[in-house]
């Protein structure tokens, strides 16, 4: 949502950004604290209070569309699709199965939460808008990358692993690390570089949070980017990352990762440390390999970046205004 008002603003639109929590330093309407609830193998930061609706609605008042993230979420989400101005409803969550169920069994029911003023509907995938009701009719709009910032000039090397991700399950953390005594045993020099967690346990260079200067140096110096995730994916933003800044991919077969990546990346089946470790062995053994996937992944990943995306919302916004 925030680069995605950045971008707008680029092209000289006025977004206003209104939610809960914002970052410190987001010009932006801010609702208030969040609380934090256990959500798709993962925790997810939402608010609770009622009175949301009436400063929306206030701020609602100079728009002339309100684009709503998750639109089905409480409270914000909401109250915003009843705020007044015509709406772009976006879907970005991959939902376990029992909620892909209740959405389809309950479809008469999406079809009113979502309401009268919800002109567009668009989803980041088609994961994303798999749960929706067959008739709802969407657009797929993906994700977007600053592309042309993720490939820095620095020097790539040749055994060097990465990961990116949060420390929780669902990133597949474990999963990287069960692999690595094995490619370690094929490949002595190997060098494992974790970014968005710090265990600090050796034989890994743990990095912790990282900025985006740093993530791109980091995937840019790599020559293999590992996405071990076991799912709970809807899109796989951090494959893009890792194909726009030009390391070869190597990634679990979640479909959302598939559609992402297609032909620019190797897959393992989810959880299968064993195959992961042979994939990574393979890509490192093999510098030609590592070079055709990465120069596919540069041109997959340029499909992402947020020109295109920004001009996909942009009609979105026209059509719904119309």
């Amino acid at each position: 949502m925030l680069g995605l008002a950045t971008r707008l603003r680029a092209v000289h639109e006025e977004p206003v950004v209104i939610g809960p929590g914002l970052p410190e330093g987001v010009d932006g309407v801010d609702l208030g604290r969040t609380v934090s609830i256990p959500g798709n193998r993962s925790r997810v930061p939402i608010s609770l209070n009622p009175r949301v609706g009436v400063a929306i609605k206030e701020v609602a008042a100079e728009c002339e569309v309100l684009h709503v993230h998750e639109p089905l979420m409480p409270t914000v989400s909401l109250a915003a699709l009843r705020a007044g101005p015509p709406v772009v409803a976006t879907f970005h969550a991959a939902p376990p199965m029992p909620i892909r169920g209740l959405y389809k069994t309950l479809a008469p029911g999406v079809g009113l939460t979502l309401g009268r003023r919800t002109r567009r509907v668009t989803a980041v995938s088609a994961t994303a808008a798999a749960p929706l009701p067959d008739r709802l009719e969407r657009t797929i709009i993906p994700n977007g990358v600053d592309v042309s910032s993720m490939l820095v000039s620095v020097d790539r090397h040749p055994h060097q692993v990465a990961f990116l991700g949060r420390d929780e399950p669902r990133k597949g953390l474990d999963v990287l690390l069960q692999a690595w005594p094995r490619v370690i045993e094929s490949v002595p020099d190997a060098e494992l570089v974790v970014m968005g967690a710090d265990r600090g346990t050796p034989g890994v260079r743990w990095l912790g949070r990282v900025g985006e200067e740093a993530k791109a140096e980091m995937l840019s110096s790599s020559a293999v980017y590992v996405a071990p995730h076991t799912g709970g994916e809807s899109f796989g933003i951090t494959l893009v990352e890792a194909m726009a800044a030009g390391a070869a991919v190597v990634a679990s077969n979640l479909p959302p990762f598939v559609d992402v990546a297609q032909d620019s990346a190797r897959y393992f089946p989810v959880g299968d440390f064993a195959l992961l470790a042979a994939a990574v062995v393979e890509l490192l053994d093999d510098r030609g390999m590592r070079e055709v996937l990465a120069a596919r992944g540069e041109v997959r990943a340029a499909r992402f970046d947020w020109s295109h995306v920004v001009s996909a919302y942009r009609a979105e916004y026209r059509a719904a205004i119309s």
